[in-house]
């Protein structure tokens, strides 16, 4: 948001601000963390009040800005990522006491391994986030193909309304592991399989 010259001191207040609630944020889930698992909290559990926005934007190739300001710190986006919220198309992050609106340009998860792993004597298909998300690709967490900035890319639903975007190297991996035909519409079709969940996606 721009401000005008007789704004900034209240600019720098709020600055000020946002910076001691995004460390209070890191703080306490610092201290909710255990060992060196990665562990999401119960957010569908906690009913907290909204406090406003801050400036905090997480951008379409995944970098995480705070007050203009690339954060460079992987272990605090991380840490952030974990309490990640959606609600009626608005993104935030939420702790047990509050609830601050964040701004995403498109998703706030990526994902960057592919791996096969075996079930229940069924073969699935493993997805790993940047952040170390685990998601096994089933009718709960399907793959999707869907528009950003004019092209296709691919997704994952993670959690709580969120998807992750399936990153180039990934998708590829992806490929190699399915099928590639063409429809009648000249579409190129990749059919994936995962446990029960058969995948048909056009691009």
């Amino acid at each position: 948001m721009k401000h005008d010259d007789n704004s900034i001191k209240p600019t720098e207040n709020v600055a000020t601000a946002d910076n001691k609630n995004l460390m209070h944020i890191a703080q306490y889930i610092k201290t909710g963390q255990s060992g060196h698992k990665r562990s999401i909290p119960p957010l569908e559990q906690w009913h907290p009040k909204h406090c406003g926005a801050m400036d905090l934007l997480v951008k379409a190739n995944g970098e995480w800005w705070h007050e203009g300001q690339l954060i460079k710190r992987q272990a605090l986006v991380d840490l952030f990522s974990s309490v990640l919220w959606k609600e009626q198309g608005k993104f935030y992050l939420k702790t047990p006491v509050e609830q601050i609106e964040i701004q995403v340009e498109d998703e706030p998860l990526f994902i960057n391994q592919v791996d096969v792993v075996e079930i229940g004597q069924q073969n699935y298909i493993q997805l790993i986030t940047t952040h170390q998300d685990i998601v096994i690709v089933d009718a709960e967490h399907p793959i999707f193909m869907r528009e950003y900035a004019g092209e296709l890319r691919p997704y994952v639903h993670v959690r709580f309304g969120i998807n992750a975007l399936i990153q180039r190297a990934a998708f590829l991996h992806l490929v190699e592991l399915g099928e590639l035909s063409e429809n009648a519409q000249g579409e190129t079709i990749l059919s994936l399989k995962s446990g029960d969940l058969h995948l048909h996606l056009s691009s």
